[in-house]
């Protein structure tokens, strides 16, 4: 039987989907290709109709998932964007949660494309949080730029130290609620 284009494309979203989750729960070498088409349902076969390597997947997923962590920063001000990216809640949804927190270690250790991704998927996020020109003097920018790297490495590294911690740890917990408080209380 012959499958539509619609749904070779609706295939490729599902295993990009897949490998994203899979990817932040367990790292690029924790996933296998066989598995990660197993849990999407489909063939370890088809694989290769959808992507040239497993390299070619993981850029794919990280611009994915990166998104995803983009997307939900939308409309959100940072006060509240630091309440929920650094709860328990989301540092325990590694599967669900923050792609650069759950990956930037693995691809530090990448080819040139997948730190591409991230480099990108940075920008954009950076972007977003220093928000428009509107005219601001070039020093104003460069301080803004300089806060908004400042917030994304806090909150990453808050979550990646919390994550480090075994799960019941009361360290892990006062990780997140230090550096939540520091940056809320900040604003």
């Amino acid at each position: 039987m012959k499958v539509t284009k619609a749904q070779v494309e609706a295939n490729r979203a599902h295993i990009v989907e897949t490998a994203c989750t899979l990817f932040r729960e367990r790292g690029y070498d924790g996933v296998g290709v066989a598995e990660l088409m197993a849990t999407a349902g489909l063939t370890h076969g088809g694989f290769y109709r959808h992507f040239g390597s497993k390299a070619e997947l993981m850029a794919e997923a990280a611009a994915c998932g990166v998104a995803k962590t983009k997307s939900q920063m939308d409309g959100v001000d940072m006060t509240d964007f630091f309440r929920h990216y650094l709860s328990r809640e989301h540092r325990d949804d590694r599967g669900g949660g923050c792609t650069l927190a759950a990956l930037s270690g693995d691809a530090a250790r990448q080819s040139d494309a997948i730190k591409a991704t991230f480099a990108a998927g940075l920008e954009n996020l950076l972007s977003d949080l220093q928000g428009a020109e509107d005219g601001r003097s070039a020093e104003a920018l460069r301080h803004a730029r300089a806060r908004a790297i400042n917030n994304v490495a806090h909150a990453l590294g808050a979550l990646v130290l919390s994550r480090a911690c075994p799960d019941d740890s009361p360290l892990a917990d006062e990780i997140l609620e230090s550096c939540r408080s520091a940056n809320v209380d900040s604003r």
